[in-house]
């Protein structure tokens, strides 16, 4: 064995000796709340990976998926053609508000949508709810910042995990979430004039 070799897997070791240990307090287990924010893209696309995961492991999940409406997006297309009994799929709104022009009608969908995330929240069969671009309808003040805290807060069980996407994450959603990941935009082909395309944005 070389000297360089030698040294690596003395290195190695060593890693390895000081992450089992870290390892060995890392016992609890919670429903996590998770919050994908910021400008740049994969927010919604990480979010649907965890769904991925979910009914690879056998775990019941739902989709709530607010101010999209029926743009016709992949996940949304194979979820419910090949997995509606592994995960339900939910959509309110009827498009990005830019294209509806009618606030009222926004916050109605809105408060359908949240109407139906509580209920998959409770449901005590599923395991983990992605509320897709609900941080969208919380900028435009559609929904109420404190209620959808409260009832993540204390209302949400304790096994269940909930994660929200979309970009400007209000304060009070950061503080109280477990995990926060910000998407950040370095560089994107629609600012080269390229429009959204089939398999990467929708």
């Amino acid at each position: 064995m070389d000297e360089i070799t030698r040294r690596h897997n003395e290195k190695m070791k060593r890693i390895k000796a000081a992450r089992d240990k870290l390892m060995q307090t890392k016992t609890e287990e919670k429903g996590l709340i998770i919050v994908h924010t910021g400008a740049g893209k994969g927010k919604s696309s990480s979010g649907f990976g965890m769904i991925m995961r979910c009914i690879a492991h056998g775990l019941p999940c739902a989709v709530v998926q607010f101010i999209k409406g029926n743009w016709q997006t992949g996940e949304k297309q194979f979820l419910r053609d090949r997995f509606a009994e592994e995960c339900r799929f939910f959509v309110s709104g009827e498009g990005f508000t830019w294209e509806t022009q009618d606030r009222d009608r926004d916050i109605a969908a809105a408060r359908n949508g949240w109407r139906i995330a509580q209920e998959q929240i409770l449901d005590p069969e599923i395991r983990f709810v992605l509320l897709d671009e609900i941080n969208i309808a919380l900028r435009y003040d559609y929904l109420d910042i404190d209620e959808i805290v409260d009832f993540l807060q204390r209302r949400k069980p304790h096994m269940t995990h909930v994660c929200l996407t979309g970009r400007n994450a209000k304060p009070e959603l950061i503080e109280a979430a477990d995990l926060v990941t910000e998407m950040k935009l370095l560089k994107h082909p629609f600012s080269d004039g390229v429009k959204a395309q089939k398999g990467i944005e929708f």
